[in-house]
């Protein structure tokens, strides 16, 4: 394989890491499996925007079309580009700023939005898994200030601004965590989530911001690692009656449904990797992330690698960002990107003196 000759074919289901800031013949390998579908990148992963620009640029020349470059960029705690891009604030602080001003919280939605997925895309990411939609319940350890409000209407408006600003930047939006994280105590990373309350508790409070994008929303959703006993006995990742009945007949969405990684604590519902690979292709996710761990993700490759959905290939073709993006030397030139930073530096101090105080 050269870069003049990438290999010729669809994408693949599994989004998958590497370790380093550059591509070693494995992770060469690995990429080109017809089963991988995308790249998921880490702070580890990441230098300088010059760095990462080549590291994309060397992963899109692997095979046609390109992967799906995948990140992390909330703003917040939850920030893997650092130096070199604007830091971003959390979700909370533009949730406060909506109780003193709602119209200036809009803008600063939208304006926030752009700004991550400009940045992101100038250099040659595709996806960001944002924005959080879960509530703030003031419970969860893990969600915490990475949610815009506790009010479902609310954060429903503000997201939707979000994602209006992430779309004017080229870029296609993840929703997370369905049908709802806030609620519970536990971090999914590290144990097992339950939500005990009702589904019809559930429906009038944490599905609202997803029903509230309703049918018309075909972009990506990431599930959540938490068992509704009153729902299903099994974690929402692999349950049919979520996914299926759910997600997809009762709010008709039509968009790729991502898992949260699998090596998490929360997804252990099969010991070995590969069941939970499989159950969750089974429930209905389109796309499995396999994080942080190596050897896990050459077991599935060996295993389920004749596996192929072209609806879930061409669901994750449609999520890649557009590609007349602009360098980050045009963004740094344009007013609307010195108005983003400029509002992104006062939200991310006023929210982090008020959390020191």
């Amino acid at each position: 394989m050269t870069a003049t000759s990438p290999l010729e074919l669809p994408l693949g289901s599994l989004i998958v890491d590497v370790a380093g800031k550059e591509l070693e013949p494995e992770d060469r390998e690995i990429l080109a499996h017809p089963l991988v579908g995308g790249l998921i990148l880490f702070t580890r992963n990441y230098e300088s925007p010059e760095q990462l620009s080549e590291l994309i640029r060397q992963v899109h020349q692997i095979r046609t079309p390109g992967l799906a470059v995948c990140v992390d960029q909330e703003g917040g705690t939850v920030q893997r580009f650092r130096k070199g891009f604007t830091r971003l604030p959390a979700a909370q602080a533009l949730g406060k700023l909506y109780r003193r001003d709602r119209e200036h919280a809009y803008r600063a939605c939208t304006l926030m939005g752009w700004l991550m997925a400009a940045e992101l895309r100038a250099v040659g990411v595709d996806i960001s898994f944002a924005p959080v939609v879960d509530l703030n319940w003031g419970t969860s350890e893990v969600i915490g200030g990475r949610a815009f409000h506790w009010n479902p209407y609310t954060v429903s408006e503000l997201a939707s601004r979000y994602i209006a600003g992430m779309h004017q930047a080229g870029m296609k939006s993840v929703i997370k965590h369905f049908p709802g994280h806030g609620h519970v105590h536990e971090d999914s990373h590290k144990d097992m989530p339950v939500d005990k309350r009702s589904f019809q508790e559930i429906q009038g409070e944490d599905l609202v911001p997803f029903e509230h994008l309703g049918s018309a929303y075909d972009e990506g959703i990431m599930t959540a690692h938490i068992i509704f006993p009153e729902v299903d006995e099994v974690p929402v990742t692999f349950s049919n009656k979520w996914l299926q009945h759910t997600l997809r007949s009762q709010l008709n969405f039509s968009g790729v449904v991502f898992s949260d990684d699998l090596n998490m604590h929360a997804a252990h519902l099969h010991e070995d990797i590969e069941s939970r690979v499989r159950a969750a292709f089974q429930a209905g996710c389109d796309v499995a992330l396999l994080c942080n761990n190596r050897p896990a993700v050459n077991e599935v490759l060996d295993h389920l690698k004749e596996y192929h959905n072209p609806v879930a290939s061409l669901r994750l073709f449609r999520m890649r960002g557009t590609p007349e993006a602009e360098s980050l030397e045009g963004l740094h030139q344009l007013p609307m990107w010195k108005e983003a930073v400029e509002l992104a530096a006062r939200y991310a101090e006023e929210d982090e003196l008020e959390l020191n105080l």
